[in-house]
């Protein structure tokens, strides 16, 4: 919800501008705008570069709080920014860009190109991958779920090796949609081996350099400097401290891509002027996908197609570490928001949708629940209360090939504990899942809430345990098998 001092503001409309857009008077906008930011101009905060464009000119820019906490270094529109997932429409286009070039097909079989994934029985196309219904498991979950610390170094190899020992796929290619990051990951994979050339390589030559974008790149090494890039940041006792949070995984596809507010706003007027593709490749780009039943989403490539209060609007944000990042189009209007932030509690998606409620908020209908972010909540199961009897033989070492790990649990006080990771990772980091305490909420059903976390255990004929099935999100059905004689 806006602030009183910014609705009032947005009273301030005025005549129709040149493209059949209202707007506030500039230095009110400008105003209504700061105040959308003013939260990260504290001293010491960490906060967000914000681009604003209209017909492929940037009408207001702004930094909001520091880059670099330590070095008391201010954030501009030109400081560079880990941008996450938002990096996905640019894996997506090199994908086209090759297949425009008649080197691939979205269609083709992505075994052809990536023999060491399993055959699943179900073909899975490339164009399954670009619109997440692929049912290939988050590999960002598998490594969390194996006790990886994703503080580690991990690289293509470890990325590609956890996909690989999958043995199941959530569920049938096409028959549903659920966000992957394995899916972009592996196209990255793709684009290397079809064009010789890394992702980084390739989006450079046929993206960033033909656009301009010379403060653009894909980070693939740990070690790689990057000029004038913000450092990232976690919260910690309420903004009165804050902790450095940076990533130093090496895989790219499903995010890497580090730019500026600035030159990514070069990027989003390609989609008007056709300069990098053509007007073909674009459309493709930005159709949404369907599922085998002929169901429409609201996913494209890389891109969410959608709208916002009435206004068709594409978009996506990332996040990563303690960067977070926001690019929302209006295309109808030819406006444009960027706004990549450094701290995690940053919002940039509400803010950059606030922003353009005070350019565009007289030709937007009113916000509907969703809009507004007081939705109900989902319900959640009850927990119950089990016997002792209906415990019994829970605890006991468990071990999923898949993750190639080992959960211990036990049970204490008639309750279900997580106890202990296992693995033979040199990454393993038993702080990555809480060893905390399930909810019971039905006979052999297991609830972790805050890490959301869900277990079944089976039972032989005989009411022995043999093992349970893993659901957290991302990923699901992975199968712990109880090892014999661990209780």
């Amino acid at each position: 919800m806006l602030g009183a001092g910014v609705a009032s503001l947005l009273a301030w409309q005025i005549a129709p501008a040149e493209t059949g857009t209202r707007s506030l008077p500039d230095e009110k906008a400008k105003a209504a705008v700061d105040e959308i930011f003013s939260d990260l101009t504290k001293p010491g905060s960490p906060g967000c570069a914000l681009a604003v464009a209209r017909d492929g000119k940037i009408i207001y820019e702004n930094g909001y709080g520091l880059a670099n906490i330590e070095e008391n270094v201010a954030i501009t529109p030109q400081t560079v920014f880990d941008i996450g997932s938002t990096s996905k429409q640019f894996t997506a286009a090199s994908i086209l860009l090759l297949e425009k070039q008649g080197k691939l097909s979205v269609n083709d079989d992505v075994r052809k190109y990536l023999p060491e994934l399993p055959d699943y029985g179900k073909k899975i196309t490339i164009l399954n991958l670009l619109n997440h219904t692929s049912g290939i498991r988050d590999y960002l979950e598998l490594m969390v779920l194996a006790g990886s610390n994703i503080d580690s170094v991990t690289d293509d190899e470890d990325a590609l090796g956890i996909i690989a020992r999958q043995k199941a796929l959530n569920f049938e290619p096409g028959s549903e949609w659920l966000y992957s990051n394995s899916g972009f990951f592996l196209l990255s994979v793709i684009v290397k081996r079809v064009s010789g050339k890394t992702l980084a390589a390739f989006a450079g030559e046929n993206i960033f350099q033909p656009l301009g974008m010379a403060h653009t790149t894909y980070r693939d090494k740990h070690t790689q400097l990057v000029a004038n890039r913000a450092m990232a940041y976690d919260e910690k006792e309420h903004g009165a401290s804050y902790a450095l949070s940076v990533s130093y995984f090496e895989q790219t596809g499903d995010g890497a891509v580090h730019t500026s507010a600035e030159d990514i706003l070069k990027w989003d007027e390609n989609f008007y002027t056709g300069q990098v593709g053509g007007k073909a490749f674009l459309a493709e780009l930005q159709e949404n996908g369907h599922l085998n039943s002929g169901k429409k989403l609201d996913y494209a490539k890389g891109l969410f197609v959608t709208t916002y209060r009435g206004l068709p609007t594409v978009n996506h944000g990332g996040a990563w570490g303690g960067y977070r990042a926001q690019l929302a189009r209006f295309p109808e209007q030819h406006f444009s928001v960027a706004c990549l932030c450094n701290v995690g509690n940053a919002n940039p998606s509400k803010r950059a949708m606030r922003v353009a409620d005070v350019y565009l908020g007289s030709l937007m209908k009113e916000k509907t629940g969703h809009e507004a972010g007081n939705g109900a909540e989902a319900a959640k199961k009850p927990a119950v209360a089990l016997s002792a009897e209906e415990m019994s033989g829970l605890d006991g070492e468990y071990r999923s090939d898949e993750l190639n790990v080992t959960y211990t649990l036990t049970v204490d006080g008639g309750m279900l504990k997580l106890k202990k990771i296992g693995s033979s990772s040199a990454f393993l980091n038993n702080e990555v899942l809480p060893t905390d305490t399930f909810s019971a909420t039905g006979k052999d059903q297991f609830m972790m809430r805050d890490a959301g976390l869900a277990v079944r255990f089976e039972r032989e004929s005989d009411g022995r345990v043999k093992g349970f099935k893993l659901e957290a999100g991302r990923v699901q059905g992975i199968f712990f098998a109880k090892v014999a004689g661990k209780n």
